[in-house]
């Protein structure tokens, strides 16, 4: 069966499902919680098999979920309005100027003198700055800045042909942003948000260093399982030298040296946002300080007379697709939400009440992991923490015991472009298939499993 027939197929099958679902549900109280299921099963299966482009799926909810009444007009507005769009935006906007001068190409140049030019060194160099850097900066920000390096260093590449290389050094990206988030409270959003949650609403501190002191050996156990599961796949390809990708050290522009400035400032901002509020008492958001940076480049003048770093034309470069795959995956984790979905899921941990501790982080590292993959990890663990706490205190548990290895497992969603907004990002080069990025998370998503479990069991 060639792959259009495939396609056919797959099509055939889950419309007929779907349609099946809205016909047979009895019309009562339970029906938008079939519904949800029924919209959400046809999404997943549209991305996993890219029957239409994956940002069209992403759109399926604001066509099907009023009419189902599954979401209300402000839920889908909110979804894809939401708050992170902007900061994606914004970022792109940054990413797209660092790429029109230049700039990521000048830090590439740099990374390769120094690891070297065989494939596994470039990886590894490309791996360990991404994690190193999504440690401290958040790991969107880490993945647009790391991005068109990657793409720079691979534009030689492809001379050469496809490679297993180019595969994998993007994938480095992707999953070196998110593996590093895991290390500190402000790598990733959700570690934030789980510390917020516990502290306003069940009393329960989790300082910078608490985190750290799991955190940062975890990240860096798990950097180090995928450079070498990727090693070991790229076969005799990890001997190759890539001379080319090697040239003579160039003077820096101008051009490049006011957009690097300009990006430092944005991700300091970024970085020290919390005690920068703090004590200047000047309040001001992740997604703000994007818009900010993005709109100064439209401001900043060229090198040239009369021009600026970015003008208007240039966003046509812009992956404006992605904002939409966003907002589908927020209005997906939206709608499994207040149609009990969720719920129904995390009540099977009453059954885990006299379990031994594995058994239930077993449960709990599983769901968070593979849930994280169709739904936004920040919506996971705002759903998710707030159940588990609370049956942690009806339990012998600790909240922290159980809390803590579902936000790290939101982190090592592998999967799917939908998964973190590394995956989205990185996704967005347009080098990658989902089938290559699906195949290689579900096992790292395992590795991670039983890596996050182990280590709970050993250090939390």
């Amino acid at each position: 069966m060639d792959k259009m027939n495939l396609k056919k197929m797959i099509i055939a099958i889950g419309l007929f499902i779907f349609v099946a679902i809205l016909f047979l549900t009895p019309k009562d109280e339970n029906a938008t919680f079939w519904y949800a299921i029924a919209v959400a099963g046809l999404m997943v299966l549209f991305w996993l098999f890219e029957v239409v482009p994956i940002y069209v799926t992403a759109l399926f909810p604001f066509v099907l979920a009023i009419p189902l009444g599954i979401l209300e007009p402000s839920h889908l507005s909110a979804a894809y309005g939401h708050k992170y769009i902007y900061l994606f935006f914004g970022g792109f906007v940054l990413s797209l100027a660092l790429e029109k001068w230049d700039v990521h190409k000048q830090i590439a140049e740099g990374i390769i003198r120094l690891v070297g030019t065989s494939k596994a060194r470039i990886l590894l160099g490309f791996l360990l700055s991404t994690g190193l850097l999504s440690m401290w900066i958040s790991n969107t920000a880490t993945a647009l800045m790391m991005l068109p390096m990657a793409m720079a260093v691979l534009s030689k590449v492809e001379k050469k042909g496809k490679s297993k290389f180019s595969v994998f050094l993007l994938l480095s990206v992707a999953y070196g942003a998110s593996i590093g988030g895991m290390a500190t409270l402000v790598g990733s959003p959700p570690n934030i948000l789980m510390a917020g949650l516990l502290e306003d609403n069940f009393g329960v501190t989790v300082d910078f260093f608490s985190w750290m002191k799991v955190g940062f050996p975890l990240s860096l156990i798990m950097l180090t399982i995928v450079y070498f599961f990727f090693y070991f796949l790229m076969g005799k390809e990890r001997n190759e030298n890539l001379h080319e990708v090697h040239e003579e050290k160039k003077k820096w522009t101008k051009n490049q040296l006011r957009v690097i400035i300009l990006f430092s400032i944005v991700v300091v901002l970024w970085s020290f946002r919390m005690p920068l509020t703090k004590y200047l008492g000047v309040h001001y958001t992740d997604e703000g300080v994007a818009v900010l940076g993005a709109i100064l480049l439209f401001f900043l003048p060229g090198e040239k007379k009369e021009t600026k770093l970015l003008e208007w034309k240039d966003t046509k470069n812009l992956p404006w697709g992605i904002l939409i795959l966003f907002g589908g995956g927020m209005a997906l984790a939206k709608m499994l939400e207040i149609n009990g979905v969720i719920s129904e899921l995390t009540g099977v941990f009453e059954n885990y009440a006299n379990s031994p501790l594995y058994i239930l982080l077993g449960v709990l590292v599983v769901i968070a992991i593979f849930g994280t993959e169709i739904m936004s990890n920040m919506a996971l663990v705002s759903v998710f923490v707030p159940v588990v706490a609370q049956f942690a205190l009806q339990t012998d548990f600790s909240i922290i015991q159980l809390c803590m290895p579902i936000t790290l497992a939101a982190s090592c969603a592998f999967m799917l472009p939908v998964g973190t907004p590394p995956n989205a990002i990185v996704f967005s080069s347009g080098q990658l298939r989902i089938n290559q990025m699906a195949r290689t998370g579900f096992v790292l998503n395992l590795i991670g499993v039983i890596v996050v479990i182990a280590f709970s069991l050993l250090f939390i």
